[in-house]
Order: structure tokens, then C-alpha cells, then sequence
């Protein structure tokens, strides 16, 4: 996301200029319909629509990195339905250790997850974690390669279900744990980048639709964190 990002982005006749106040609005609405449909799909305890909802929003979310004059409608469209998919998610881990000390393993990660958001967001302001042009280039590559990993053994899955129980990442022990910590922190560096990225676009006088392309990156990266810290959280309860 080189300064190029910006000025090459395709401006619309009569729609303005990014702007932070804007950003931050468009994030608070995204942010606010997940959690309203996380709770829905929490309630409505309905698997299959759940898992439906999850892949879609994921090619939607995809999509919608690569075309950035679409934000507006894509991230409209993302968040109900990965809302509903982090419901279900979350129902399935509430009811495995319903009956154990972690039965507040939900409002556990929540917490967490806005922890760590204020920590991270506090750190950016105060300048005491500033983004340079290494910092980003370190961050994309290894998030690429853990998505490249995540979606390999997603694929992998599908013919060999034993795959998770076979790599020791995914499992309770200290790789599995260690892990789970390392990805929790590559997803916070991530929020430093999207921070970055939302004030160079300001900066940049962007178009206006990057205000929705900047909360879209925000809303991606605060899922990602949320499912880390619930799966790091399992990984503890299960030892």
C-alpha cells in the first residue's frame, strides 16, 4: 500500500474527499451490524446457515480487497452475514465448555478482542509503534502466509478431515499455543497497519469511498483477532 494506493484511486464526480470523522462512523455502523447479527446467529443456533454465511462473506471479503470503488456495498453485504457466522462460531464454543469454568469463554474473547484493539490504537496514536514501509512489508507477508496456510489446510479439509488433529499448531500444546499467540499478534500489527492505512488516506485526500474501503480493512482485521483470541482461549480451557 505504497503512497500510489491513494492517488491512483479512482475518484467519483461530486463525491468528496476521505475524511476521519467519516471513517470513523462507517467503521462504528460496520462494527455495530456484525455485532447485532452475531448475537442473532448466537440465538438462532443455526449451523448450516452459519458455516453458509462464513465462506460467502469470505469471498465476498476477498473480492471486496481487490475492488475498492465497490467498499460501500461489499462491506454492507460482509458484515450481517460474517456477524451471523461469529455468532454461530461462538455458539459452538460456548457450548463445548458450558459446563467448565470457561463457560464464559464469548465475553471473554469480546473483551479481549477491544483490549487489545485500545492497546493497539493507543500504542499507533502515541507513536510509539510507527509504520514504515518495512513494517508493512513484514506484516503483509506474513499475514499472506498464514492466510495461504489457513485456506491450504481449509482445502486439505475437505478430503482429509484429520488434518487439524494431525498439526500440532492446531492443537493444546505448547506448538498449538505458541502459535495461536503468534497470530494473535501478527492480527494486532495488522490493526497498526489499517490505522496507518485509514490516516495516509486521509493524508492522501483519497476519494471518498475510501472511507468504507478503510473501515472494511478495520472490520476484517477485528474478526480475524476475535476468532484468534476465542481459539487461543479454547486451547487453554482444553488443557
Amino acid at each position: 500500500m505504497k503512497e500510489e494506493f491513494f492517488t491512483q484511486a479512482t475518484p467519483m464526480a461530486g463525491a468528496g474527499e476521505m475524511s476521519l470523522n467519516g471513517t470513523i462512523a462507517k467503521s462504528g455502523l460496520l462494527l455495530a451490524i456484525t455485532m447485532v447479527m452475531a448475537v442473532v446467529g448466537y440465538v438462532a443456533q443455526q449451523p448450516a446457515i452459519g458455516i453458509g454465511c462464513f465462506f460467502i462473506a469470505l469471498v465476498i471479503g476477498i473480492a471486496g480487497v481487490f475492488k475498492r470503488e465497490w467498499a460501500m456495498p461489499i462491506s454492507l453485504v460482509y458484515a450481517p452475514l460474517m456477524g451471523f457466522a461469529l455468532g454461530t462460531i461462538s455458539m459452538f464454543y460456548a457450548m463445548e465448555f458450558a459446563d467448565t469454568q470457561y463457560k464464559g469463554i464469548v465475553p471473554m474473547a469480546v473483551a479481549a478482542t477491544f483490549v487489545v484493539f485500545g492497546t493497539m490504537l493507543t500504542l499507533y496514536a502515541t507513536r510509539v509503534i510507527r509504520v514504515t514501509e518495512t513494517f508493512r512489508t513484514v506484516v503483509m507477508g506474513a499475514t499472506l502466509a498464514i492466510c495461504v496456510f489457513y485456506l491450504g489446510t481449509l482445502a486439505i479439509s475437505f478430503f482429509n478431515p484429520g488434518i487439524y488433529n494431525a498439526l500440532p499448531v492446531f492443537g493444546s500444546g505448547p506448538i498449538g499455543i505458541g502459535f495461536s499467540v503468534f497470530v494473535i499478534i501478527l492480527a494486532a500489527m495488522n490493526l497498526a497497519t489499517d490505522f496507518d492505512l485509514i490516516e495516509r488516506g486521509v493524508q492522501a485526500r483519497a476519494p471518498k469511498y475510501m472511507e468504507w474501503y478503510g473501515a472494511f480493512a478495520l472490520l476484517i482485521t477485528l474478526v480475524w483477532l476475535y476468532i484468534e483470541i476465542l481459539r487461543l482461549i479454547s486451547k487453554l480451557a482444553r488443557r
